[in-house]
């Protein structure tokens, strides 16, 4: 009998490694389409978001709410896709992701820009988009924002990102609420630059009213402060940093209403961690029981969830070729053909990653997975208990589905590799691997 080993991942009877719903064998797949390579599992990344939706519908007790995936955590078109045909919507950081969301087919209508540093050309990219809100991070471009909503008539919603002086118990790099951290607005200052935001709008009216030619024409539009959000880090296992910040996200919105704002939408981000070893890791039933306790249950209340991670994390792996093998002072050494351009997060964030062989009778040994780079950090695993691997076998590197290819890079101009994705029966070709002319193709015709 077949027994899954991790999400997606089993052994046949014949000790072969299968991924995917339709138990795609890893050898298989690295020999169709070459390796390097990422191979997502569709039925594991619509699994994640019906799960997520279930524990939704089920606990949130009439309440409006909208799943928007956090694109930065793997936005190739076809994911992005697959999750819009799903009924979700996208958080985006950048222009780019934008484009591939509409691209995607995703409406515009459930589109979050968040991000710490928009340029003018980004917020006019999503206004004339018409997506559902701005996430403004500071003073300056909240009110950037509305100069560029009236310049162009159109009248923009926004939510205030806090920055609730939490610590998120996660990797320094990816917690982003602390007192320190360069996301959101100071929960102190929100109310103040509300208040000072609206009195300034308030004059510009006046201003407007005043003029007897209508010097500004199509200057009609501007900002509306309707929403609060909060997104304090990702990879988090214990559900308490995300019930302190729910609370302070409610005592900041009673304040506003009082004076006289509409907030209408709830942002509380993403940030719920997956399993990469052996983490114990919230259910999603009670991560949402922790936010719903603080929630009101306002009627005309829209509840934003931004999943990534969660969502597409262990929904993908990295297959690599071992090169060779080498022994340096008695470190047994295993290199292979994937590298730190392909996965970056080992040397970024010193993340664990559990390594397969595509057979499963190899023995353990205690060793270390690198890559070919020229960089001592480029490695997946160090003196590590890792399977004995003999010259030409294919490695599966697990829960690389988030930010995995998203931080790809052509470092040591190196190739980007491709991207298939099991659907039912099918293995799909999602992104075609780069080649030598790829490469060189913004260059050439520039070069001197």
């Amino acid at each position: 009998m077949l027994q899954e080993y991790r999400e997606g991942l089993l052994y046949d009877e014949e000790g072969r490694l299968c991924f995917g719903e339709s138990k795609f064998l890893v050898e298989d797949l690295a020999l169709e389409f070459g390796t390097p390579l990422y191979v997502y599992s569709a039925s594991l990344i619509q699994g994640a978001l019906r799960e997520f939706y279930g524990a939704l519908k089920s606990q949130a007790g009439g309440r409006s709410f909208l799943i928007c995936y956090s694109v930065k955590a793997n936005s190739n078109l076809s994911i992005l896709r697959l999750i819009q045909k799903e009924g979700a919507g996208a958080d985006i950081v950048s222009a780019g992701e934008l484009h591939r969301c509409r691209k995607a087919g995703i409406d515009p209508q459930k589109i979050v820009f968040s991000g710490v540093g928009k340029s003018p050309e980004e917020l006019e990219y999503g206004l004339k988009e018409g997506i559902l809100l701005f996430s403004v991070e500071s003073a300056d471009e909240l009110f950037l924002l509305d100069k560029l909503a009236r310049r162009h008539g159109i009248q923009a919603r926004v939510s205030l990102r806090i920055n609730p002086d939490l610590t998120a118990s996660t990797h320094p790099y990816i917690s982003t609420g602390g007192r320190k951290d360069k996301f959101g607005i100071p929960s102190e200052e929100i109310l103040d630059i509300s208040l000072r935001f609206r009195e300034k709008c308030q004059e510009k009216d006046r201003e407007k009213s005043q003029k007897k030619s209508q010097d500004s024409k199509g200057d009609t539009g501007g900002v509306e402060i309707c929403g609060l959000g909060f997104h304090i880090g990702s990879q988090i296992l214990d559900t308490s940093s995300f019930e302190q910040a729910a609370t302070i996200l409610c005592e900041l919105r009673s304040s506003l209403q009082k004076s006289g704002f509409s907030i209408r939408y709830l942002d509380v981000g993403g940030g719920i961690g997956i399993r990469y070893k052996d983490e114990k890791t919230p259910a999603i039933k009670d991560y949402l029981t922790c936010l719903f306790r603080k929630l009101p249950q306002d009627a005309d209340l829209n509840l934003l969830f931004e999943p990534g991670r969660f969502i597409i994390g262990n929904a993908g792996i990295l297959i690599t070729k071992i090169l060779l093998s080498k022994n340096n002072r008695g470190n047994k050494i295993y290199v292979c053909d994937a590298a730190m351009n392909d996965l970056m997060r080992p040397a970024l964030y010193q993340s664990y990653h559990e390594i397969l062989a595509h057979r499963k009778e190899r023995g353990k040994c205690n060793s270390s997975l690198v890559g070919p780079i020229c960089e001592s950090g480029d490695f997946f695993a160090n003196e590590r208990l890792l399977p004995s691997f003999e010259q030409g076998d294919y490695a599966a590197i697990c829960s690389c589905g988030a930010y995995g290819f998203s931080m790809s890079s052509n470092y040591n101009s190196r190739l980007r590799l491709a991207e298939v994705l099991i659907q039912g029966n099918k293995a799909k070709l999602i992104r075609q691997r780069e080649r030598y002319e790829d490469l060189l193709s913004l260059e050439e015709s520039c070069m001197f």
